[in-house]
């Protein structure tokens, strides 16, 4: 699509708004074979670790391998994988109706009466299925306090074991489907970046810079809006997710805007940050640094390679440059990525120490964010996939501080 100007500030948002339209044709949700295959793979690894059961707990590990929406809540609802490949779940007599219609792949479901426990039908239905009173049982790493206490009181000389010894093996290479549904989930966002740029103003908000934001999510076809935004300007910036009172935007203020939305149920996450006006010789110099140890971080992401050296790499570049070292400030705070899937924040970990290696179909966040206290942060975050030739984009990173988007190519 042509967008207005085609420069940052000065649009009016309704027109903006009206140029843009839904981008989701042609992509589908993940299929109910491709479920099946998530549990074969789980089941595979589950006896190879001899673990003879696993836990999925609702929320994203529920979703993943069974197509079960769920919300996490008091009330223990979930599923009970054998290494076999029986499923079954349980949930309140009262929510089996419902839980039943949001079910991609069926299995019986064991009901529990509010005055029950469920901790205790878990343990009988392992019973029921024949699982060994010594075996080693999997809990979803998600799963609460209370329920992991609950059933450890009942568990006698059966082994609860993290699960994600399974779930996170499953998750962290994304299969085909996948990868194209978060493709376009990235595009969307990278145009909402776009469009939001184009209708920036001195004395705008933040939250008025958001509501844009959920409503352009909304127009290229997120039906929920924005799965989160952090907007930040000037000195706020320099604060990596945010500050109690944000600023409203002056001249000269860096632009920081982080946002995402969810598509399919997998998750958009993008970064641009640029100047409201003219960069000053300091603001440009610190953003070319934040995009060679972007670049760095990508270069470093080769096959086999642990996750640890891409973080080693972006550091290198700011390190030479007189920032940090280390976490210091001025400098980067935190890690330089992480995985991204149904959750916005999943394994692995481009961390210093991560030795898990690289493989095909892993997707990460490439963020090396320089932070200058009391001046002003940047952070350009774009996520890249591993394929069987090395790294790619889901999106191209920005161009230039005066031209983040590549209109003036």
């Amino acid at each position: 699509m042509t967008m207005l100007a085609k420069r940052i500030g000065g649009a009016d948002p309704t027109q903006v708004l009206n140029q843009l339209s839904n981008m989701t044709a042609g992509v589908e949700p993940i299929a109910t074979a491709e479920y099946q295959l998530r549990i074969n793979r789980a089941c595979q690894l589950m006896r190879q670790q001899g673990i003879a059961a696993l836990y999925l707990n609702a929320g994203t590990n529920l979703l993943y391998f069974t197509g079960t929406h769920w919300y996490a809540s008091e009330r223990l609802v979930g599923a009970i994988l054998t290494a076999e490949g029986e499923l079954h779940y349980l949930a309140p007599v009262f929510e089996i109706g419902t839980l039943a219609g949001f079910q991609e792949v069926s299995g019986p479901v064991h009901g529990w009466e509010e005055h029950e426990s469920p901790y205790q039908l878990f343990m009988q239905l392992l019973d029921e299925l024949g699982i060994a009173p010594d075996a080693s049982i999997g809990l979803d790493e998600a799963t609460a306090f209370f329920i992991v206490d609950g059933l450890q009181q009942l568990a006698g000389s059966r082994k609860l074991v993290n699960g994600s010894a399974v779930t996170a093996l499953c998750r962290r290479q994304k299969s085909a489907a996948e990868l194209s549904i978060m493709q376009r989930a990235m595009d969307m966002t990278l145009l909402v970046h776009q469009a939001v740029a184009q209708i920036l103003y001195e004395g705008i908000t933040t939250r008025e810079v958001e509501a844009f934001i959920d409503e352009a999510h909304r127009r290229v076809g997120a039906p929920a809006g924005s799965y989160f935004c952090i907007v930040l300007f000037g000195p706020d910036s320099a604060f990596p997710h945010g500050v109690k009172t944000p600023k409203p935007l002056a001249q000269g203020d860096m632009v920081l805007i982080d946002t995402g939305c969810r598509l399919h149920d997998y998750v958009s996450d993008i970064t641009r940050s640029y100047v409201f006006g003219t960069p000053t010789p300091r603001q440009t110099a610190i953003w070319q640094l934040e995009k060679q140890a972007q670049a760095a971080a990508f270069a470093a992401a080769q096959l086999g390679q642990p996750c640890g050296s891409v973080d080693d790499a972006a550091r290198r570049v700011l390190t030479a440059a007189g920032l940090g070292p280390d976490y210091q400030l001025p400098g980067l705070p935190h890690r330089t990525g992480h995985g991204i899937g149904l959750d916005i924040h999943e394994w692995p970990y481009l961390v210093r120490g991560n030795a898990t290696p690289l493989q095909v179909g892993m997707c990460f966040s490439n963020e090396p964010m320089i932070c200058i206290p009391g001046e002003f942060g940047v952070r350009l975050e774009d996520h890249f996939y591993m394929t069987e030739q090395g790294p790619r984009w889901f999106t191209e990173p920005a161009d230039a501080i005066d031209d983040p988007f590549g209109w003036q190519r």
